[in-house]
């Protein structure tokens, strides 16, 4: 063999290689900008922030409360869980607020613990939306009202920002209906029950771990 003959096919070899080393690179960048696309997915998601309640189970009431909103949801999957919702009332929105009938002087405060399936899922982008049915029970005191605790349920939903893959902010209302007595009634009357709708608001944070 020749020296021209052997310098051709040395000089062939790494022009032949060049090609499949560049290959190997364009997969190896595909396949990590594909890994880091892939989102981890979280068990659990706790919420905290405002909420606002209406107040129509005390009589004469104008003006809701706003306190705080708490939450906790277990996942299974990508787009089901169970949710675990706790919220506290206790500062109105408004001075002013007048007290029901017979009642002198009053501090209107309401506590609810509800639970349910959650349905989420992604919209577009960085938001995603979730509904939810939950079922409990909420308490009503500060207004001399009999019986003071509610079976309590109803249905709504909301919106999610994704900040990061733990973090997000979410806005969510809901229809919460329960049955208290009206306030002044007494046990020869059976303190009979009145059903009440009480639209909820909540505006925080998510955190998934």
């Amino acid at each position: 063999m020749n020296r021209k003959l052997l310098l051709s096919i040395l000089a062939a070899v790494p022009a032949a290689l060049m090609p499949l080393a560049a290959a190997s690179q364009a997969a190896q960048a595909a396949s990590s900008a594909s890994a880091e696309r892939v989102e981890h997915t979280y068990k659990y998601e706790a919420f905290a922030g405002y909420g606002y309640t209406s107040l129509n189970q005390v009589n004469a009431s104008r003006y809701g409360l706003q306190g705080v909103n708490l939450s906790i949801t277990r996942d299974w999957g990508k787009y089901f869980g169970i949710t675990v919702d706790g919220a506290s009332y206790s500062f109105p929105i408004a001075a002013g607020n007048p007290c029901p009938p017979l009642v002198a002087s009053c501090t209107p405060t309401v506590d609810a613990v509800l639970f349910g399936p959650v349905l989420h899922g992604p919209l577009y982008g960085r938001v995603s939306g979730f509904v939810h049915v939950l079922i409990g029970g909420e308490h009503t005191g500060g207004e001399e009202q009999t019986p003071t605790v509610s079976f309590a349920g109803g249905a709504g939903g909301g919106l999610e920002y994704k900040l990061s893959p733990r973090l997000a902010l979410r806005a969510s209302g809901d229809d919460i209906a329960s049955s208290f007595s009206v306030i002044g009634n007494s046990p020869s009357l059976g303190y009979s029950p009145h059903e009440h709708g009480n639209s909820r608001a909540s505006f925080g944070i998510v955190y998934r771990f």
